[in-house]
């Protein structure tokens, strides 16, 4: 059986996450801290873990960090269970981006993020998960999804 192959995505700005990803090559790799997993599902607790990973360099910026994907709810945007994703620290999120969400200073979620009315929908990208309503106040946005770090069993395909 042939050795993991590791594809990057980078994602591309000012698109719809699910259409915006562009492969990368492995060259100029950085080391950023592996802080833990997210949940792509039901909100997990937040448990920090120590580790790094290797990214491209394009990916990194002033505060980039990485977490494990755990769960199904975001496979339409091209992000599935057992991904590593590359996220950019950010305080604040813009309608209906896909962030990584504290809810209540204890669980972590990723979701698309939509302020509503009556306070926020955390979206799954998984027609066969239910959104999570709450109030502005009970979340809080740590970060926004730039790249994906995938294993992959066999080897990459060419377009």
């Amino acid at each position: 059986m042939p050795a993991p192959s590791i594809q990057y995505l980078y994602r591309r700005p000012n698109l719809p996450i699910a259409t915006s990803w562009d492969s990368v090559e492995a060259t100029d790799l950085t080391e950023i801290p592996l802080l833990g997993d997210v949940s792509a599902g039901l909100p997990i607790e937040a448990c920090p873990s120590g580790g790094t990973i290797r990214a491209p360099a394009c990916m990194v910026r002033r505060n980039t960090y990485a977490l494990r994907v755990r769960g199904d709810s975001m496979i339409d945007c091209n992000i599935f269970d057992g991904d590593v994703i590359i996220i950019e620290r950010q305080e604040s999120a813009e309608n209906g981006e896909t962030a990584v969400v504290l809810i209540n200073q204890q669980e972590v979620t990723l979701k698309k993020l939509y302020i509503e009315k009556n306070g926020v929908r955390l979206q799954p990208a998984n027609e066969n998960m239910a959104p999570i309503y709450l109030k502005n106040s009970d979340i809080q946005v740590l970060g926004m999804v730039m790249g994906v770090v995938r294993q992959q069993e066999r080897p990459e395909l060419t377009h």
